[in-house]
């Protein structure tokens, strides 16, 4: 199979992609074999006429391929890729920390090569915890080991279920193959923008984690590791306690270490063992919500049904050397309250596959630096991260969001009442001052860039635009030190940090490709 690229007009079908690779290349259409759309990407610059670039994989008689990729600027050859591990059954079974992206992949692969993992995961299943969930959302009773950022499929369960990949290589395809194998949509490998849904999150890990089952992986849910037992700088066991207080020790000679960003005790266990880590920059800022068909308007010029709501990235950098972005973008969602530690507020994002909710929000963060926590400690962006959550929590009494018109925010204002938008925080909303929560550099740093995305996008500072904070979980302020050829920790071996709460991925698919990779490297040494 070659590849080429190609424009068409928005909508397209199989004849419109036939006649624009036939014109794009030296090729007739009855000596296309086949034809098949690679990746999508929407063109809006001409709003509201819209277009696709395409990518489109071709197979034609082989002297005729041969031929094609002698035009090397318009087309190149795609490889066939796969994964393949070695079976492997190592006399001490290998142990999985979480059970996100990054370890149910890491599992599975372990699994897939006969190793039989046990996977540890300190929240509860994705039934019961989307029940847990629920409750927190009605009246605010915080499950600190089963919530939104703690439990099977990890935080990314309740999120968008955004599928961000760059090259399809054999990690990312294996990614996208199984997750349609387990009920995504089967388009998901070439959409622009591919998106699976909270309500269909659901479904998949659930189905990942019996395939671990029943290839011989173990699955300890409400197990949440307390600490590692090591000897000679090499790890031995795990030491777990189960939600009804029973400890036991797991022996352990490979432990792959892929909880989130938000398991702050597991971070605080690593300092103690003497394991190295370092501080990383992440952003800091809030969730903005606009009515959905108002940013169809600016992105699109207008509905597009067959698109369903419009997604939108935003980025701009500052005179004081900050960047403004937008990130995790939700259309037709609802902002939530992810918190997973009493007394601190923390806000994300949500969307079910339809994404048919009125409002579309985003989260508009402030670059920090480790230079802003004003320590040495590795962990310093954890407290810094706290101290905002929890002056958020202090200042509207409770798991109240505080949240202000855009309009008043650009002004330096507390609002009395909302307009056209009204919050979609599950557990209500506070009018209270940004200022008593977020730094000023964060507040004069998002206002400025609200200011730049209006010129960019005339029409996002939209008024009645409604602001809700803070967001400070983008991603883990700490990097678990490992070494680039082994992936095992450069102070402690057999310790496999991996995944986004290591400090290598930044979502679902690189965190999964990396839980992958992980497993991939151990069972190469043995």
């Amino acid at each position: 199979m070659v590849e080429v690229t190609v424009l068409v007009p928005f909508p397209y079908d199989e004849a419109t992609v036939r006649r624009a690779v036939c014109e794009a290349l030296p090729i007739r259409d009855d000596e296309l074999l086949s034809v098949t759309v690679r990746k999508e990407t929407l063109l809006t610059e001409d709003k509201p006429r819209l277009s696709y670039r395409l990518h489109v994989g071709v197979t034609a008689a082989r002297d005729k391929e041969e031929g094609l990729l002698k035009m090397r600027k318009k087309v190149r050859l795609v490889p066939s890729v796969s994964l393949l591990l070695p079976k492997k059954s190592p006399a001490v079974r290998p142990v999985v920390i979480g059970a996100g992206p990054c370890g149910l992949f890491c599992a599975l692969a372990l699994a897939e090569a006969q190793a039989r993992p046990i996977l540890l995961e300190r929240g509860s299943r994705v039934e019961e915890r989307s029940r847990s969930v629920d409750t927190f959302f009605r009246n605010g009773v915080l499950d600190e080991e089963t919530n939104v950022a703690f439990g099977e499929g990890g935080a990314g369960t309740f999120s968008d279920g955004k599928l961000k990949f760059g090259t399809r290589d054999a990690y990312v395809e294996k990614v996208l193959a199984t997750f349609i194998a387990h009920g995504a949509p089967p388009d998901i490998p070439y959409r622009s923008h591919p998106h699976v849904g909270t309500d269909r999150l659901v479904g998949i890990v659930r189905g990942i984690r019996q395939r671990i089952e029943a290839l011989g992986g173990e699955v300890r849910f409400d197990t949440r590791v307390t600490s590692i037992r090591e000897q000679d700088r090499h790890v031995q066991a795990v030491h777990t306690v189960d939600r009804y207080g029973r400890e036991e020790e797991i022996p352990a000679h490979a432990v792959f270490l892929a909880t989130g960003h938000s398991a702050r005790d597991v971070y605080h266990m690593l300092k103690t063992l003497g394991v190295r880590m370092e501080a990383k920059g992440f952003g800091v800022g809030v969730r903005i919500e606009h009515p959905a068909a108002w940013i169809d308007r600016l992105v699109f010029g207008g509905e597009q049904p067959r698109l369903g709501h419009a997604p939108y990235h935003l980025v701009t950098h500052l005179p004081n050397g900050r960047s403004v972005y937008s990130f995790c973008m939700c259309p037709g969602g609802q902002v939530i309250c992810s918190s997973s530690e009493q007394g601190g507020i923390v806000t994300n994002g949500m969307s079910e596959y339809r994404r048919d909710a009125d409002v579309s929000n985003a989260a508009l963060l402030v670059s920090v630096t480790p230079e802003d926590f004003s320590s040495e400690d590795p962990l310093a962006g954890i407290a810094w991260q706290r101290s905002i959550e929890r002056a958020a929590y202090q200042a509207t009494g409770g798991f109240r969001a505080p949240a202000v018109r855009l309009s008043d925010f650009l002004l330096g204002r507390v609002s009395e009442s909302f307009g056209a938008v009204r919050p979609s925080f599950p557990l209500g909303t506070a009018m209270v001052p940004f200022s008593s929560f977020l730094p000023d550099f964060v507040i004069h740093s998002l206002q400025n860039g609200l200011r730049s995305f209006d010129e960019w996008l005339p029409g996002y500072a939209y008024v009645d635009a409604v602001l809700t904070g803070p967001e400070t979980r983008t991603t883990s302020p700490v990097r678990v030190v490992r070494d680039a050829a082994t992936l095992e920790s450069v102070t402690l071996h057999g310790l496999y940090p991996c995944g986004e709460g290591a400090g290598y991925g930044g979502g679902i698919v690189s965190s999964a490709v990396d839980g992958l990779r992980a497993a991939q490297t151990y069972l190469l040494s043995l």
